[in-house]
């Protein structure tokens, strides 16, 4: 991700980002038209937001985000 911010760049595929028209963390999917697709900690439907609605995910909603992947790999059957 570019240090100025996901309002002026597309962040990569894999980091995390926050919707910022409801405050909901995702982590970003890819692209679909100009919207970023996004996608819940631990799995669910993806969404669409607009870049300008996102907005850097801090460091603490990212841990909380990746311990949720984590228990949710665990949780998966073999």
């Amino acid at each position: 991700m570019a240090t100025e911010g996901l309002d002026r760049c597309t962040p990569e595929p894999g980091t995390f980002a926050v919707d910022g028209r409801d405050g909901r963390v995702g982590r970003v999917m890819g692209l679909a038209g100009e919207d970023v697709r996004l996608r819940p900690p631990g799995g669910g439907p993806e969404w669409s937001c607009p870049p300008d609605a996102l907005q850097p995910a801090p460091p603490g909603v990212v841990l909380r985000a990746r311990v949720t992947e984590i228990n949710r790999e665990g949780q998966l059957p073999r």
